[in-house]
């Protein structure tokens, strides 16, 4: 069977830490996401969970980035950060409104990303995904969703993103528990047990499971040895992968993305 595209990154661009470690000396900060889009193939922009921007922005993040690359958008905080997740309508329609179809075909996964407090309540998170848009201006829209709480580890809220066409993001994490069962039509991933003691973020021996997990995802099966709520696997089929290396160990991130893109050709 075929495999779909596997896109791998960081958070962001702008980190003043990464510049002589990431950046090259003296590149001046402006030709930074220049930079950046040319080591790595996508992005997990942060910026977009803390304020707007004009489509002008967007525009010029496209034109900057080489063909093929992806911008993955974190949801914005007004979206997720409200007690009942159901009166987000406006706010969901402000974030995707904003301008960022002016990405194009660069224009990657929404992230929506919820606090480690918030606890699955089945009708109001149902509320919730049915308040994610498929499409805005006529460009189709894909979402995926973190959840940071051991109460949506059940079968409900698997089969509810599944039906949704929704995909649970997997984050290897120290604090935080995992969800890797897949229930959309990509796989969206963030490592975030990263160190800065170690020179490519991870350890060097646990590469080999993340090329595994990666093609596996891409080729449309299921990694072994993840932690999944339900036994069975999903119908195989090619399946667009993001991986981001993020959160933890962030310094050596950068070298981290470059290694597994390395690896992986």
């Amino acid at each position: 069977m075929a495999s779909a595209p596997i896109r791998i990154g960081i958070g962001g661009w702008t980190f003043e830490p990464w510049r002589g470690t990431f950046y090259p000396e003296g590149l001046a900060q402006k030709k930074e996401l220049e930079y950046a889009s040319r080591q790595l193939t996508a992005i997990e922009v942060n910026g977009t969970y803390y304020s707007t921007f004009k489509p002008a922005t967007f525009e010029g993040w496209a034109r900057t980035a080489p063909d093929g690359f992806v911008f993955t958008l974190k949801g914005s905080r007004f979206c997720t950060n409200r007690k009942v997740l159901a009166e987000a309508g406006d706010s969901v329609r402000r974030f995707v409104g904003q301008g960022l179809v002016e990405l194009g075909d660069k224009l990657g996964p929404i992230f929506w990303q919820f606090m480690a407090t918030k606890k699955f309540e089945p009708e109001d998170f149902r509320a919730f995904l049915a308040l994610l848009p498929l499409e805005e201006a006529g460009v189709p829209l894909r979402h995926a969703i973190q959840v940071r709480h051991d109460s949506f580890a059940v079968p409900e809220f698997v089969a509810m993103c599944r039906e949704a066409g929704v995909a649970i993001v997997y984050a290897d994490s120290p604090t935080y528990p995992a969800i890797a069962d897949i229930t959309g039509d990509f796989v969206y991933a963030r490592l975030e047990a990263g160190e800065d003691d170690n020179p490519l973020c991870y350890p060097e021996g646990d590469f080999p499971r993340w090329i595994e997990a990666a093609t596996t995802w891409a080729s449309g099966g299921r990694p072994d040895g993840l932690p999944y709520v339900e036994d069975k696997a999903p119908p195989r089929q090619p399946r667009e992968t993001f991986i981001f290396f993020i959160h933890g160990g962030k310094v050596r991130a950068p070298a981290a993305a470059q290694e597994l893109i390395r690896r992986l050709a």
